[in-house]
Protein backbone atom coordinates (compact mmCIF):
# COMPACT_ATOMS: atom_id res chain seq x y z
CA UNK A 1 0.00 0.00 0.00
CA UNK A 2 1.45 3.62 -0.77
CA UNK A 3 1.46 5.20 2.72
CA UNK A 4 4.58 7.06 3.28
CA UNK A 5 6.27 9.25 0.64
CA UNK A 6 9.90 11.04 0.82
CA UNK A 7 10.69 13.99 -1.70
CA UNK A 8 14.19 14.18 -2.03
CA UNK A 9 15.36 18.09 -2.01
CA UNK A 10 18.53 18.16 -4.10
CA UNK A 11 20.47 21.28 -4.83
CA UNK A 12 19.93 23.71 -7.63
CA UNK A 13 16.41 21.71 -8.10
CA UNK A 14 13.54 23.11 -10.34
CA UNK A 15 10.77 24.38 -8.27
CA UNK A 16 7.92 23.44 -10.57
CA UNK A 17 9.15 19.81 -10.14
CA UNK A 18 9.62 20.07 -6.45
CA UNK A 19 5.64 21.54 -6.26
CA UNK A 20 4.57 18.63 -8.70
CA UNK A 21 5.42 16.22 -6.11
CA UNK A 22 4.47 18.01 -3.12
CA UNK A 23 1.01 19.02 -4.35
CA UNK A 24 0.36 15.16 -5.75
CA UNK A 25 1.59 13.41 -2.61
CA UNK A 26 1.75 16.28 0.42
CA UNK A 27 -2.41 17.33 0.34
CA UNK A 28 -4.74 15.94 2.73
CA UNK A 29 -7.56 15.01 0.45
CA UNK A 30 -9.47 13.03 2.77
CA UNK A 31 -12.34 15.53 2.99
CA UNK A 32 -13.30 14.52 -0.58
CA UNK A 33 -12.83 10.78 -0.10
CA UNK A 34 -9.15 11.23 -1.76
CA UNK A 35 -5.72 9.75 -0.32
CA UNK A 36 -3.72 11.10 2.57
CA UNK A 37 -0.17 10.27 2.41
CA UNK A 38 2.61 10.35 5.09
CA UNK A 39 4.61 13.04 3.57
CA UNK A 40 8.22 13.78 3.94
CA UNK A 41 10.75 16.48 2.28
CA UNK A 42 14.08 15.37 3.26
CA UNK A 43 17.71 15.88 2.33
CA UNK A 44 21.02 14.99 2.48
CA UNK A 45 22.06 17.90 4.24
CA UNK A 46 18.80 19.36 6.16
CA UNK A 47 18.76 23.35 6.03
CA UNK A 48 18.64 25.43 3.30
CA UNK A 49 18.46 23.67 -0.72
CA UNK A 50 18.67 25.89 -3.34
CA UNK A 51 16.41 26.04 -6.56
CA UNK A 52 17.39 26.66 -10.14
CA UNK A 53 15.25 30.54 -9.65
CA UNK A 54 17.92 31.63 -6.52
CA UNK A 55 15.78 31.07 -3.51
CA UNK A 56 16.12 28.56 -0.94
CA UNK A 57 13.74 25.72 0.19
CA UNK A 58 14.17 25.32 4.20
CA UNK A 59 14.33 21.28 4.69
CA UNK A 60 14.02 20.26 8.15
CA UNK A 61 14.58 16.41 7.59
CA UNK A 62 17.72 13.99 6.86
CA UNK A 63 17.14 10.80 4.94
CA UNK A 64 15.79 8.72 7.60
CA UNK A 65 11.97 8.99 6.55
CA UNK A 66 13.53 8.07 2.63
CA UNK A 67 14.69 4.87 3.45
CA UNK A 68 11.41 2.99 4.83
CA UNK A 69 9.55 4.95 2.42
CA UNK A 70 6.34 3.14 0.06
CA UNK A 71 7.92 5.78 -2.22
CA UNK A 72 10.91 7.98 -3.01
CA UNK A 73 10.52 11.15 -5.32
CA UNK A 74 13.16 13.07 -7.04
CA UNK A 75 12.42 16.40 -8.31
CA UNK A 76 14.05 18.00 -11.69
CA UNK A 77 17.65 19.68 -11.32
CA UNK A 78 20.65 20.51 -13.33
CA UNK A 79 21.92 17.69 -15.38
CA UNK A 80 25.56 17.77 -14.38
CA UNK A 81 24.99 19.07 -10.46
CA UNK A 82 26.54 16.06 -8.86
CA UNK A 83 24.49 14.03 -6.61
CA UNK A 84 25.08 13.43 -3.16
CA UNK A 85 26.45 9.93 -2.44
CA UNK A 86 23.68 9.39 0.50
CA UNK A 87 21.02 10.65 -1.89
CA UNK A 88 22.33 7.86 -4.60
CA UNK A 89 22.33 4.73 -1.69
CA UNK A 90 18.49 5.74 -0.32
CA UNK A 91 17.48 5.76 -4.21
CA UNK A 92 19.17 2.25 -4.85
CA UNK A 93 18.01 0.88 -1.43
CA UNK A 94 14.67 1.88 -2.45
CA UNK A 95 14.82 -0.14 -5.71
CA UNK A 96 16.39 -3.01 -3.62
CA UNK A 97 13.91 -3.10 -1.27
CA UNK A 98 10.29 -3.03 -3.90
CA UNK A 99 9.62 0.62 -3.03
CA UNK A 100 8.26 3.00 -5.58
CA UNK A 101 11.10 5.74 -7.30
CA UNK A 102 9.49 8.45 -9.27
CA UNK A 103 11.92 11.21 -10.79
CA UNK A 104 10.45 14.56 -12.25
CA UNK A 105 11.59 15.51 -15.83
CA UNK A 106 15.83 15.77 -15.26
CA UNK A 107 15.33 14.08 -11.78
CA UNK A 108 16.17 10.87 -13.84
CA UNK A 109 19.80 11.34 -13.91
CA UNK A 110 19.91 11.82 -10.47
CA UNK A 111 18.68 7.48 -10.93
CA UNK A 112 20.90 7.08 -13.89
CA UNK A 113 23.63 7.97 -11.45
CA UNK A 114 22.29 5.64 -8.78
CA UNK A 115 22.53 2.82 -11.32
CA UNK A 116 18.54 1.76 -10.88
CA UNK A 117 17.93 2.65 -14.64
CA UNK A 118 20.75 0.52 -16.13
CA UNK A 119 18.64 -2.33 -18.12
CA UNK A 120 15.47 0.01 -17.87
CA UNK A 121 13.21 2.12 -20.13
CA UNK A 122 13.19 5.65 -19.15
CA UNK A 123 12.23 8.84 -20.38
CA UNK A 124 13.18 12.88 -19.40
CA UNK A 125 12.76 15.70 -20.75
CA UNK A 126 12.86 15.79 -24.91
CA UNK A 127 15.90 18.54 -24.42
CA UNK A 128 18.07 16.04 -22.45
CA UNK A 129 17.09 12.90 -24.04
CA UNK A 130 19.97 12.81 -26.06
CA UNK A 131 22.12 13.80 -23.64
CA UNK A 132 20.73 11.23 -21.39
CA UNK A 133 21.17 8.39 -23.20
CA UNK A 134 24.99 9.40 -23.98
CA UNK A 135 25.86 9.32 -20.37
CA UNK A 136 23.50 6.07 -19.40
CA UNK A 137 24.24 3.86 -22.51
CA UNK A 138 22.49 0.72 -20.44
CA UNK A 139 19.60 2.71 -20.32
CA UNK A 140 16.81 2.88 -23.17
CA UNK A 141 15.58 6.34 -22.87
CA UNK A 142 11.97 7.32 -25.16
CA UNK A 143 12.30 10.66 -26.15
CA UNK A 144 8.52 10.08 -27.07
CA UNK A 145 6.57 9.72 -23.85
CA UNK A 146 5.12 11.28 -21.19
CA UNK A 147 6.31 8.86 -19.06
CA UNK A 148 7.73 5.31 -18.31
CA UNK A 149 7.54 2.54 -15.53
CA UNK A 150 9.79 -0.06 -15.60
CA UNK A 151 9.38 -2.25 -12.83
CA UNK A 152 8.28 -0.17 -9.75
CA UNK A 153 10.54 2.56 -11.46
CA UNK A 154 8.72 5.80 -12.99
CA UNK A 155 10.25 8.44 -14.80
CA UNK A 156 8.33 11.29 -16.12
CA UNK A 157 9.24 13.62 -18.94
CA UNK A 158 9.50 16.76 -19.03
CA UNK A 159 7.49 19.36 -16.52
CA UNK A 160 3.95 18.92 -16.61
CA UNK A 161 4.19 15.50 -16.79
CA UNK A 162 5.65 14.76 -13.48
CA UNK A 163 2.13 15.10 -12.78
CA UNK A 164 1.04 12.09 -15.37
CA UNK A 165 3.43 10.24 -13.81
CA UNK A 166 2.81 10.90 -10.27
CA UNK A 167 -1.01 10.12 -10.81
CA UNK A 168 -0.10 6.59 -12.81
CA UNK A 169 1.63 5.62 -9.18
CA UNK A 170 -1.74 6.81 -7.48
CA UNK A 171 -4.36 5.61 -9.65
CA UNK A 172 -1.76 1.65 -9.72
CA UNK A 173 -1.74 1.48 -6.24
CA UNK A 174 -5.28 3.30 -4.91
CA UNK A 175 -7.43 3.15 -8.21
CA UNK A 176 -8.95 5.27 -10.71
CA UNK A 177 -11.57 7.31 -8.33
CA UNK A 178 -8.67 8.07 -6.11
CA UNK A 179 -6.41 9.75 -8.82
CA UNK A 180 -9.02 11.60 -10.31
CA UNK A 181 -10.18 13.32 -6.86
CA UNK A 182 -6.29 13.88 -6.77
CA UNK A 183 -6.15 15.50 -10.38
CA UNK A 184 -9.95 17.48 -10.08
CA UNK A 185 -8.67 19.32 -7.05
CA UNK A 186 -5.19 19.91 -8.97
CA UNK A 187 -7.92 20.63 -11.45
CA UNK A 188 -5.91 18.56 -14.57
CA UNK A 189 -6.90 15.98 -16.49
CA UNK A 190 -6.62 12.48 -14.61
CA UNK A 191 -4.87 11.08 -17.55
CA UNK A 192 -3.41 12.65 -20.87
CA UNK A 193 -1.52 10.60 -24.36
CA UNK A 194 1.80 10.94 -24.59
CA UNK A 195 1.05 10.26 -28.80
CA UNK A 196 2.89 7.69 -29.12
CA UNK A 197 2.47 3.72 -27.59
CA UNK A 198 3.32 3.96 -23.65
CA UNK A 199 4.89 1.08 -21.98
CA UNK A 200 2.33 1.71 -19.16
CA UNK A 201 -1.26 2.55 -19.39
CA UNK A 202 -1.61 4.82 -21.75
CA UNK A 203 -3.17 7.72 -20.71
CA UNK A 204 -6.38 10.07 -22.56
CA UNK A 205 -6.01 12.46 -24.59
CA UNK A 206 -7.83 16.08 -24.79
CA UNK A 207 -8.83 18.21 -28.08
CA UNK A 208 -6.91 20.26 -28.70
CA UNK A 209 -9.54 22.61 -30.51
CA UNK A 210 -13.49 23.23 -29.29
CA UNK A 211 -15.09 21.60 -32.23
CA UNK A 212 -13.74 18.12 -31.36
CA UNK A 213 -14.28 19.06 -27.90
CA UNK A 214 -17.43 19.14 -28.51
CA UNK A 215 -17.59 15.81 -30.58
CA UNK A 216 -15.72 13.89 -27.86
CA UNK A 217 -17.98 15.01 -25.02
CA UNK A 218 -20.55 13.69 -26.95
CA UNK A 219 -18.87 10.49 -27.17
CA UNK A 220 -18.46 10.44 -23.55
CA UNK A 221 -22.44 11.07 -23.07
CA UNK A 222 -22.99 7.95 -25.21
CA UNK A 223 -20.47 5.53 -24.62
CA UNK A 224 -22.61 2.79 -24.44
CA UNK A 225 -23.63 3.15 -28.06
CA UNK A 226 -22.42 1.91 -31.49
CA UNK A 227 -20.04 5.08 -32.25
CA UNK A 228 -18.82 3.80 -35.68
CA UNK A 229 -16.72 6.47 -37.39
CA UNK A 230 -19.27 7.19 -39.87
CA UNK A 231 -21.54 8.44 -36.92
CA UNK A 232 -19.46 10.59 -35.84
CA UNK A 233 -18.13 12.15 -38.90
CA UNK A 234 -22.33 12.70 -39.48
CA UNK A 235 -22.09 14.26 -35.58
CA UNK A 236 -18.56 16.34 -36.63
CA UNK A 237 -20.33 17.21 -40.12
CA UNK A 238 -17.44 15.81 -41.74
CA UNK A 239 -16.77 13.03 -44.02
CA UNK A 240 -15.60 10.05 -42.45
CA UNK A 241 -12.02 9.88 -44.12
CA UNK A 242 -11.88 13.51 -43.04
CA UNK A 243 -13.04 13.12 -39.73
CA UNK A 244 -10.72 9.94 -39.37
CA UNK A 245 -7.74 12.16 -40.23
CA UNK A 246 -8.62 15.36 -38.45
CA UNK A 247 -9.31 13.15 -35.28
CA UNK A 248 -6.09 11.43 -34.97
CA UNK A 249 -4.56 14.81 -36.17
CA UNK A 250 -5.92 16.27 -32.72
CA UNK A 251 -5.88 13.67 -30.35
CA UNK A 252 -2.69 11.77 -31.65
CA UNK A 253 -5.01 8.59 -31.73
CA UNK A 254 -7.92 6.68 -33.59
CA UNK A 255 -11.78 6.94 -32.52
CA UNK A 256 -11.83 3.44 -32.15
CA UNK A 257 -8.34 3.97 -29.88
CA UNK A 258 -9.99 6.86 -27.98
CA UNK A 259 -13.61 5.13 -27.38
CA UNK A 260 -11.28 1.92 -25.50
CA UNK A 261 -9.24 3.81 -23.36
CA UNK A 262 -12.88 5.86 -22.19
CA UNK A 263 -15.00 3.13 -21.72
CA UNK A 264 -12.07 1.36 -19.87
CA UNK A 265 -11.70 4.22 -17.48
CA UNK A 266 -15.36 4.31 -16.96
CA UNK A 267 -15.41 0.48 -16.49
CA UNK A 268 -13.34 1.18 -13.74
CA UNK A 269 -14.79 3.33 -12.32
CA UNK A 270 -17.62 1.21 -12.29
CA UNK A 271 -16.43 -1.43 -11.16
CA UNK A 272 -14.50 0.92 -8.10
CA UNK A 273 -17.97 2.74 -6.74
CA UNK A 274 -20.81 -0.18 -7.98
CA UNK A 275 -22.08 -3.62 -7.85
CA UNK A 276 -22.83 -3.92 -11.11
CA UNK A 277 -22.38 -7.09 -12.36
CA UNK A 278 -19.50 -7.76 -15.34
CA UNK A 279 -21.91 -8.04 -18.17
CA UNK A 280 -23.99 -4.47 -16.56
CA UNK A 281 -20.91 -2.57 -17.06
CA UNK A 282 -20.05 -3.77 -20.06
CA UNK A 283 -22.98 -2.85 -21.48
CA UNK A 284 -23.03 0.36 -19.80
CA UNK A 285 -19.74 1.26 -20.96
CA UNK A 286 -19.82 0.74 -24.77
CA UNK A 287 -18.03 -3.05 -24.28
CA UNK A 288 -21.68 -5.50 -24.99
CA UNK A 289 -20.45 -8.38 -23.52
CA UNK A 290 -17.63 -9.23 -20.35
CA UNK A 291 -15.89 -11.30 -22.52
CA UNK A 292 -14.97 -8.17 -24.59
CA UNK A 293 -14.44 -6.09 -21.67
CA UNK A 294 -11.79 -8.60 -20.01
CA UNK A 295 -10.06 -8.85 -23.13
CA UNK A 296 -9.51 -4.85 -23.16
CA UNK A 297 -8.57 -5.44 -19.40
CA UNK A 298 -5.98 -7.85 -19.52
CA UNK A 299 -4.49 -6.31 -23.16
CA UNK A 300 -4.15 -2.79 -21.33
CA UNK A 301 -4.18 -3.16 -17.21
CA UNK A 302 -2.56 -6.81 -17.38
CA UNK A 303 -5.33 -7.71 -15.19
CA UNK A 304 -8.72 -9.15 -15.32
CA UNK A 305 -12.06 -7.33 -14.49
CA UNK A 306 -12.57 -9.53 -11.03
CA UNK A 307 -9.42 -8.54 -10.11
CA UNK A 308 -9.23 -5.27 -10.82
CA UNK A 309 -12.56 -4.98 -8.52
CA UNK A 310 -11.10 -7.67 -5.78
CA UNK A 311 -8.11 -4.93 -5.44
CA UNK A 312 -9.97 -1.34 -5.74
CA UNK A 313 -13.94 -1.80 -5.17
CA UNK A 314 -15.77 -0.71 -3.72
CA UNK A 315 -14.50 0.50 -0.88
CA UNK A 316 -12.84 3.87 0.99
CA UNK A 317 -10.02 5.42 -0.06
CA UNK A 318 -8.11 6.72 3.05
Amino acid sequence: MLHTIACIAVPQMAPFEFGVICEVFGIDRSEQGGPTFDFHVVAAEPGPISTKLGFDVVVHEGLEAAETADLVAVPASLIDEPAHPEVLRVIREAVDRGAWVLSVCSGAFTLGRAGVLDGRRATTHWMYTDRMAEMFPDTVVDPDVLFVQDGKVVTGAGTAAGIDAALHIVRTELGASAANIVARRMVVPPQRDGGQSQFIQTPVVDARSDSFALVTEWMLEHLDEDLTVDRLARKALMSPRTFARKFRAETGTTPNAWLNRQRLLRAQQLLEETDLTLEEIARETGFGAAAVMRHHFVKTLQTTPTQYRRVFGPRQVG
